[in-house]
């Protein structure tokens, strides 16, 4: 129904017939706001597509978008979305109230998503820019150090739509100067810097702290950083920023091998060095506006996602062809490397292959909308998506070659790729610890009629920058045979940016099939490490030396624990270590200990009746972000 009244109305030349149109369909929209939340979500997805091409349909209901605090987190993620296309001057106060108040939740995705939307409204309305900053430096305020970081690269942003206008904050954004630890967040400080360096009065001095740790910088930052202290020194051309840009444009060109980097610099110096006026028009030059873009879509996709409206199409935001093929790709015949990946075949697994099409894929969290493939799609391999993995050939952890196969066994391993997906191969994968090691224990099933060989693995940059440690090491596979091995996993430098979670993007290719992409899922136990046993004294210590907004709980109904000792015992396994225990009426209450990598302690307190169903674990750590996958693996642990 609603397909038909969107297509009929760009034939209607009536504005009035139009209006009337618009208003007759709000209510059935709204009405879905309130069925189950993966209704919701299908829902939620096709109206940000109607209200990207007729606004005016929801323009009064903006209410009805406002999160929920028992909203699962993919539908509160797609209201965020269609609140920031429904803001107007009308509504900006109320909406600005919402989005403060997510900015406070525990959720460390949705806290970013919020902060994100502010500024994207700022940019959005001229007249309620204003609001928006001040609510923003409100956020700043309370310190909490990831809504800190996205404030100010949402307020870097915010300075380039509205130049020379709001830059009396700037002040209040380099008292974080140290609290930033974000890429992202870095380079956008750095940007405000230098790009308002003249009216900074210690910008040689808030940029020199960067440059101790300039090789150990994401390249991002480095750019940022070299850009930065140019502008500086054009602008205040006195001996502290000479001395600077000579420091920066040497670790730039010697103690640097990335080429953009590198090859900046040298236009950089060559510029300075024949001549500074040339350099000032290039450097300094007026930068282009930005503009809102809370809508995304072209207009033309837009218009074939509307006709499409209430297909797998207008979820995915997809065109049909980008997701369903009926043409098999052909096996590679050569032995190129990734590079040209673009024009291999690809996983056909909607959840894998389509961008925003799994609630999952932006959060990072488990929850699933339970959408239907099609099994003709399912058996087909998908049009080609270029770039599904990023920058895949910008990792250090090269592709390596067949060795001689390491043993391993085990219970069954959950299967990654699926025969009808891998075209006949069927990977089963999972990381493990064991003896301080991880390892990604993983199996090949050959369904094929032919010989397969040539394995190769790659892993895409993630929340522990994990990559393979050696070389995967599975012999040529018979038809109908299957090889099982572990490899060994080392943290590199490919680490994400953004907040942590739990999904390892993987690469796999063979001498007779294109590559195979696949997500896995690592559980944070895996990383737990031995040395997470703390005494007593210092737990008790480090409870009461973190604040009370560090302390989180989540309660598991369907857990029970038979056994106190075994319990323990099975903790210990995974790393998570017994301090102490007391009696709360009929409960037992456990506190044990956990650290994974870069230090980061957890502080536990397990709450649970021997043989009845329920249990309460509450956890105190000094890194917010580390929270739900934390709850996500003593979920596994304790059930």
């Amino acid at each position: 129904f609603t397909q038909i009244i969107l297509l009929q109305m760009e034939l209607i030349t009536s504005t009035d017939v139009v209006r009337n149109l618009c208003k007759k369909m709000a209510p059935p929209l709204v009405t879905l706001l309130s069925a189950e939340p993966e209704i919701q979500y299908v829902a939620l997805r096709n109206i940000n597509l109607i209200v990207q091409k007729r606004p005016t349909i929801l323009a009064h209901e903006i209410k009805v978008f406002f999160c929920k605090y028992n909203d699962p987190i993919y539908v509160k993620m797609e209201k965020l979305e269609i609140m920031i296309k429904l803001a107007s001057d009308r509504n900006i106060d109320q909406v600005l109230l919402e989005f403060k108040e997510y900015a406070t939740e525990v959720d460390v995705d949705f806290v970013r998503k919020a902060v994100r939307a502010i500024g994207r409204c700022a940019i959005k309305l001229e007249r309620a820019a204003e609001r928006c900053i001040s609510v923003l430096l409100e956020l700043i305020k309370i310190k909490v150090n990831y809504v800190v970081q996205e404030a100010i690269i949402v307020i870097k942003d915010i300075f380039r739509r509205y130049p020379n206008t709001y830059e009396s904050i700037i002040a209040t954004l380099c008292e974080s100067l140290d609290t930033l630890d974000e890429p992202e967040a870095k380079a956008s400080m750095i940007w405000i810097i230098g790009e308002y360096a003249e009216r900074i009065d210690n910008a040689d001095e808030l940029l020199e702290s960067f440059l101790d740790t300039f090789p150990e910088e994401p390249a991002l930052v480095q750019l940022q950083l070299l850009t930065a202290t140019v502008k500086l020194f054009l602008k205040k051309p006195t001996e502290g920023p000479q001395q600077m840009i000579q420091a920066v444009l040497n670790n730039a060109t010697v103690e640097t091998d990335n080429p953009d980097l590198r090859d900046r610099a040298y236009i950089y110096w060559r510029l300075l060095s024949t001549d500074p006026e040339a350099a000032k028009d290039v450097v300094l030059a007026e930068k282009p506006v930005i503009s809102d873009d809370s809508n995304q879509l072209d207009s033309s996709l837009l218009d074939e996602l509307l006709a499409n409206i209430s297909t797998l199409s207008s979820v995915y935001h997809k065109p049909p062809e980008a997701f369903v093929s009926r043409v098999k790709a052909a096996p590679r015949a050569d032995d190129e490397e990734f590079a040209d990946a673009g024009e291999t075949g690809y996983s056909e697994s909607p959840s894998q292959g389509v961008d925003g099409a799994s609630p999952s894929s932006s959060t990072g969290t488990s929850s699933n909308v339970p959408v239907k493939q099609p099994a003709a799609a399912a058996a087909a391999v998908a049009a080609p998506i270029p770039d599904l993995l990023g920058d895949l050939m910008g990792l250090d952890n090269a592709l390596v070659p067949v060795d001689e196969p390491t043993a391993s066994s085990g219970p069954p391993l959950p299967v990654v790729l699926p025969s009808t997906t891998g075209q006949g191969l069927q990977i089963s994968a999972q990381l493990v610890r064991r003896d301080g090691q991880i390892y990604y224990d993983i199996s090949f099933e050959n369904g094929t009629h032919g010989v397969l060989d040539g394995f190769m693995i790659q892993f895409n940059k993630n929340t522990f920058g994990l990559a393979a440690g050696g070389p995967l090491q599975v012999p040529p596979l018979q038809p109908g045979s299957s090889a099982r091995t572990l490899l060994a996993m080392v943290f590199s430098q490919n680490v994400s940016p953004g907040a942590p979670n739990s999904l390892l993007q993987v690469a796999v290719k063979n001498n007779q099939q294109p590559v195979w992409y696949f997500s896995d899922k690592g559980l944070l136990h895996v990383f737990f490490g031995e040395d997470g046993k703390m005494e007593r004294t210092s737990f008790l210590e480090a409870w009461k030396s973190l604040p009370d907004d560090n302390e989180f709980s989540k309660e598991y109904p369907n857990s029970v624990i038979s056994s106190i000792d075994a319990t323990v015992e099975h903790l210990a396994a995974s790393n998570v270590f017994f301090i102490a225990k007391r009696k709360n009426a009929n409960m037992d209450v456990l506190y044990l200990s956990a650290k994974v990598p870069r230090g980061i302690p957890f502080l536990i307190e397990l709450t649970a009746a021997v043989g009845v169903p329920g249990a309460k674990c509450a956890v105190k750590t000094p890194n917010r972000e580390f929270v739900p996958l934390f709850f996500e693996a003593m979920e596994s642990l304790i059930n």
